[in-house]
């Protein structure tokens, strides 16, 4: 006779079977009753209606109803990139990625506390309380309605976790020039335990500088008599999807969100529209301390008087195969800030302000500001810490606004190295008003444009004057974005959204100008025939030599011009200017003007090989080299020359075109496939009724099972705008899916 096992056995072994099958996770239930009782009520006040393209278009009876369910339809489309984007700011990447991102958690935690997160958390307006609530109850609503979802770290939400990141930015962090290498090498001298720590996860530079473009247009230049607003972040892709949210308080704004926040970054209302741009105005500073050892700690010298050095133990836990460990560092802080580097045997201390209650504030009082007034009177809150501001309303204004956390600082002092931090003297002495940073309104041409580039453009001729501010104020440099954009937006004096758009996608690479005529110098008094090299470049150099400096899909000169302007890229960087630089742009031409024979056509002569070697041809038009392929992070990560992709006109900003589409190749590709660039575009007319086209890298959804994963794929190779349904009348035409959070 079979003896079976005892029913409690089989229980438990059901039990372990279900563990080993499915993770633990999927079965926790970290809420209560009474929190999932409260959010199923919540949920009944707000519908999701999913338009044509799956934007979502929230709506709900209160502001705390419209942030519920933007997290929640947020969470539907890339969850993974909700919960990154906190487990980051949170300096937690470690316990997912592992050790190699020790260094990156070790900065961001001692830049950013989350005991004052907390803080701020218990101390907010009710109103604010709410809208936090709101967020946390969005998120961990999703999770608790669809527990297959696998979160890589966070099973639970907080409140709190916005005012780790108050800013929408994609590069909010400033840490006044101090690396991350430098963070680590310093607590690696100052023998910590950390001599085990690796820097294999490298941070993989960026390819291009980080951009955007903004463009205002007055009504004096439009054929409506309306102002029109351009909108164009170039970002990494997919770092922000496109919403709307609609509440009976009155809020009613459509845009572009990143991922996680639960305030619309770049977009409009009815009233106003808002356009930001990176910023390079100094919002962070180091000082260099005069720290003596005393006894067992450590002490600074300020203003001949000795201080102790704060001390903080901070623990980081990573993720070692399977199992957990963790390091506890001993983080060193002067009144300034905390110390972050060692230069010329002093101690680096850092002052910033990477984030705070009032920024979280201000970007969301941005967005139910109803006139001129009200948004000037929310950008004297001054917290704004990493965008420059281009903005447009129904009123007919323009206006532009360079930084907005600004502190005042002595003159005399060069703050873009540590300053002496033993005095007094070079302390911050409160924060520039609105007023007296650099700003313009409704300038006399009609136009404003901003392109990361010098405020001292942003106007033409009427921009404001490089000499009226401090160097502090606008170090930043002009880029050949911004030569073109002055070049293209003054030639039309009756704007409409498709001519925007048209000027928005001016694809002229004002960068080649003079190297062209430099590379065909070089070549002209090189050729000889018995140079056989040489003359293997003949027609390359002719068919540069005949081009009209635009990209486009069917351009062999494009192929040409970047894989040569990408070889000679160092060599540009190393160029030293005596005279006070203006960037890049100085560096190209001074360049093109001193570079040897060699130097310009040795780089010509590889790029025609490597294309000869991986395409069996150098005569290769653009569009066959430069693809666009959406891929999965979820799933594989990795670029391949032999799935689908689509090709694609626009090339790298660096170059001066306004549409960005940075591409690069990849291990094992032959092809070069786009990283970032033009993400969110949107051209949007105020007047009685909003008019507005919008358009997306790839769609809205990052699930690729969804048909939005690529909807909006081809479009976006060709610069073709969908129509925005900003009224619920028109939302309605359209629907593809209404629902409640849940259903």
């Amino acid at each position: 006779m079979v003896k079976y096992p005892s029913y409690p056995y089989f229980c438990f072994m059901k039990k372990v079977l279900i563990a080993l099958l499915f993770p633990l996770h999927l079965f926790a239930q970290p809420f209560s009753k009474e929190e999932t009782g409260r959010w199923e009520k919540q949920a009944q006040q707000i519908s999701i209606i999913r338009d044509k393209w799956g934007i979502p278009h929230i709506y709900g009876k209160t502001d705390a109803d419209a942030v519920f369910g933007l997290l929640y339809a947020q969470c539907e489309d890339d969850f993974k990139r909700v919960e990154m984007n906190y487990i980051e700011k949170l300096g937690r990447m470690s316990e997912v990625k592992g050790e190699s991102s020790l260094y990156a958690d070790l900065l961001i935690r001692m830049i950013i506390d989350s005991a004052d997160a907390i803080s701020d958390y218990k101390k907010s307006a009710p109103w604010l309380k709410k809208l936090l609530d709101a967020f946390a109850d969005g998120i961990n609503y999703y999770l608790y309605k669809n527990p297959a979802t696998s979160p890589a770290l966070l099973t639970r939400f907080k409140p709190w976790y916005p005012l780790l990141w108050t800013d929408g930015s994609i590069g909010a962090i400033s840490t006044g020039g101090i690396s991350e290498e430098e963070l680590a090498a310093f607590y690696l001298s100052m023998k910590q335990p950390v001599e085990d720590m690796k820097n294999d996860a490298a941070i993989v530079p960026e390819e291009d500088p980080a951009g955007s473009n903004g463009f205002a247009f007055s009504p004096k230049i439009t054929a409506s008599g309306n102002a029109i607003l351009y909108i164009n972040p170039h970002v990494t892709f997919y770092f922000r999807p496109e919403v709307h949210m609609v509440s009976e308080e009155g809020l009613n704004v459509y845009g572009a969100v990143t991922w996680g926040q639960f305030f619309i970054y770049q977009g409009f209302n009815e009233h106003c529209g808002w356009m930001h741009t990176s910023s390079a105005v100094d919002v962070a500073d180091m000082y260099a301390e005069k720290i003596m050892q005393k006894n067992k700690g450590w002490v600074y010298e300020y203003d001949g008087i000795m201080k102790p050095v704060m001390e903080k133990k901070i623990q980081l836990d990573y993720r070692n195969g399977n199992t957990k460990r963790e390091k506890i560092i001993t983080a060193y802080y002067t009144h300034h800030g905390p110390v972050m580097a060692k230069r010329d045997g002093r101690w680096i201390s850092l002052r910033s302000q990477n984030r705070s209650i009032n920024g979280l504030i201000q970007s969301w009082q941005r967005t139910k500001a109803k006139s001129f007034k009200e948004y000037k009177k929310v950008m004297g809150r001054l917290s704004n810490t990493s965008n420059n501001t281009v903005y447009a309303d129904a009123e007919g204004n323009i206006a532009y606004w360079h930084g907005n956390f600004i502190p005042v600082r002595d003159t005399k002092y060069d703050w873009s190295n540590p300053v002496d931090g033993s005095i007094s003297a070079t302390e911050w002495r409160g924060l520039h008003t609105v007023e007296s940073s650099v700003h313009l309104y409704n300038p006399p041409n009609g136009w404003l444009q901003n392109c990361n580039s010098t405020p001292f453009t942003v106007a033409g001729i009427n921009s404001p004057k490089k000499e009226n501010f401090p160097v502090y104020m606008a170090p930043d440099d002009e880029n050949f974005r911004g030569i073109n954009a002055v070049r293209v937006l003054g030639k039309n004096k009756s704007y409409t959204i498709d001519k925007v758009i048209e000027a928005g996608y001016d694809t002229y690479l004002a960068a080649f100008e003079k190297l062209i005529p430099a590379l065909v110098k070089a070549y002209e008094k090189n050729a000889f025939p018995n140079n056989p090299a040489y003359n293997q470049l003949k027609d390359a150099v002719d068919i540069l030599k005949t081009w009209d400096l635009h990209c486009n899909e069917n351009s062999i000169a494009t192929t040409l011009a970047v894989e040569w302007g990408e070889r000679i890229q160092e060599s540009i960087r190393k160029i030293k200017l005596m005279a006070p630089s203006t960037g890049n742009v100085e560096q190209t031409n001074q360049f093109a003007a001193t570079a040897t024979a060699n130097e310009l056509l040795q780089p010509l002569f590889e790029a025609i090989t490597t294309l000869e070697k991986d395409f069996g041809k150098w005569r290769l038009p653009w569009g066959e080299a430069n693809r666009f392929q959406r891929i999965s992070t979820a799933i594989d990560n990795t670029f391949d020359d032999a799935r689908p992709s689509i090709p694609v006109g626009y090339a790298s900003s660096r170059w001066g075109t306004l549409p960005s589409y940075s591409s690069r190749i990849f291990p094992g590709t032959k092809k070069r496939y786009g990283v970032n660039g033009n993400s969110f575009i949107c051209a949007v007319e105020f007047g009685k009724r909003i008019k507005a086209k919008s358009l997306l890298a790839g769609g809205e959804s990052g699930d690729p099972s969804s048909i939005h994963f690529t909807d909006q794929m081809e479009m976006y190779s060709r610069g073709e705008f969908k129509e925005v349904l900003f009224y619920k009348e028109d939302v309605l035409k359209h629907v593809e899916r209404n629902y409640h959070p849940g259903e």
